[in-house]
C-alpha cells in the first residue's frame, strides 16, 4: 500500500494532467482559428501526451490497489493577445507541472517509497523534454515569428510532429 500522503499527492497530479491536456486543446482551437495549423497540431498531440500521462498516473494507483479519486478539472480559457503567448503559457505550465512531479517525489524519497521514484523518474526525464519543446517553440518564435515566410516555415515545421504514445511500462 502507499502512503496516504503519496495517495492525495498522485490523485492530484491526475488532475493537473486532465488539466495540462485541457490547456493544450484549448491552445490547439486557438491556433486552428487562426490558420496556424502546423502550431495547432503541435499541440494537439500534447493534448494526446497529456491525456496519456493522466492515465498513467491512474495505473499506477490502480496496480498499487489504490483507489482514484478524480475532482472536477478547471476550464483552460486563457485569452490569447498574439500568436507567441499560448507558447509562453505552455511553458509556464510545463514549470508547475515540474514543481508538482518534484514535490511527489519528495515526498516519496521522504517516505522511503523507492516504487514511486522509480515511477516518477520518467516523469522527471519527461518534464524536463517538455520544459525543453515549449522553450524551444518561443525561441523560434522569436527569432523567425515576425517574419511571414519564418511564421509559414515554422508552421510547417511544428506541424511535422508525429504522436508517439508513452514507453513507460507500470
Amino acid at each position: 500500500m502507499l502512503d496516504k500522503q503519496l495517495v492525495a499527492l498522485l490523485n492530484q497530479q491526475v488532475n493537473m494532467e486532465w488539466y495540462s491536456a485541457y490547456l493544450y486543446l484549448d491552445i490547439h482551437d486557438y491556433y486552428v482559428d487562426k490558420e496556424l495549423n502546423g502550431f495547432g497540431t503541435w499541440f494537439y498531440i500534447q493534448t494526446q501526451e497529456e491525456r496519456d500521462h493522466a492515465m498513467l498516473f491512474i495505473k499506477y494507483l490502480q496496480n498499487n490497489s489504490e483507489r482514484l479519486k478524480l475532482s472536477d478539472v478547471k476550464a483552460a480559457a486563457p485569452v490569447f493577445n498574439s500568436f507567441r503567448d499560448p507558447a509562453i503559457a505552455a511553458y509556464e505550465h510545463e514549470q508547475k507541472v515540474t514543481a508538482s512531479i518534484n514535490a511527489i517525489y519528495a515526498v516519496a524519497y521522504e517516505k522511503k517509497d523507492f516504487r514511486t521514484m522509480q515511477f516518477l523518474d520518467w516523469f522527471v526525464k519527461e518534464q524536463n523534454e517538455e520544459e525543453k519543446n515549449t522553450e524551444t517553440i518561443i525561441k523560434k518564435y522569436d527569432l523567425f515569428g515576425s517574419d511571414p515566410k519564418g511564421l509559414y516555415m515554422l508552421d510547417q515545421e511544428l506541424g511535422a510532429r508525429v504522436y508517439t504514445p508513452p514507453t513507460l511500462v507500470l
